[in-house]
């Protein structure tokens, strides 16, 4: 269970600040809806450690995390830039998601494989982030993230751009993920994907 209580934070200046309380269950997805400006991002990144909050408390399981860094926390994330690493190939970005140390098992290579042709990338393992489109890298990204198998997802616009059919794959490979237990923190501005994968909604 994933609890945050109270979770503010304000930027510099004479911007207004935000204020989050939410909890959400293992093999469950909230959707963040709000306008541009609305703290969508800003909440993904106070979840994923990359701010920090002002006050207010974040915990796993009963655990205070807020204090951790990013890499201790039970979080992967896709965020609108991908992040991919552009001199590595497809199959090692996401292979370093699952083992820093790239020592993929042939189970962990196939998983790789079956998991790029469910969202129309099959034979793109040895591709360079440079050789694809925006919507590509995007798909690729978000493999890399499922791959981790990290308890939580936080999501930002998972699928802008995204053609149906692709969609269509990454919305089911989400719902497994959910399945096996996965919470999903998803912001989105897509009705159809809200509609698929949320099972409650935080407004903004």
């Amino acid at each position: 269970m994933l609890e945050v209580r109270q979770l503010e934070f304000r930027y510099t200046g004479d911007q207004p600040g935000w204020r989050f309380d939410f909890s959400l269950a293992r093999g469950a997805c909230i959707a963040i809806n709000g306008a541009s400006g609305s703290g969508k991002s800003t909440l993904l990144n106070l979840l994923g450690g990359f701010l920090a909050a002002d006050s207010g408390t974040i915990s796993w399981d009963g655990q205070r995390i807020d204090s951790l860094p990013p890499w201790h926390r039970p979080f992967t994330s896709v965020f609108q830039e991908h992040n991919l690493f552009e001199h590595l190939d497809v199959q090692t970005n996401i292979g370093l998601g699952m083992h820093p140390g790239l020592r993929l098992t042939k189970d962990q290579k196939a998983r790789i494989s079956d998991s790029l042709a469910s969202v129309g990338l099959a034979g793109y393992e040895r591709r360079l982030p440079g050789d694809l489109s925006g919507g590509q890298r995007q798909r690729v990204a978000l493999v890399r993230t499922l791959l981790r198998s990290q308890p939580v997802l936080l999501l930002d616009e998972p699928l802008t751009g995204l053609d149906d059919q692709a969609r269509q794959g990454l919305h089911q490979l989400l719902l497994e993920q959910k399945a096996s237990g996965s919470a999903i923190v998803l912001a989105s501005h897509d009705s159809q994907d809200r509609e698929v994968l949320a099972d409650s909604q935080l407004n903004l």
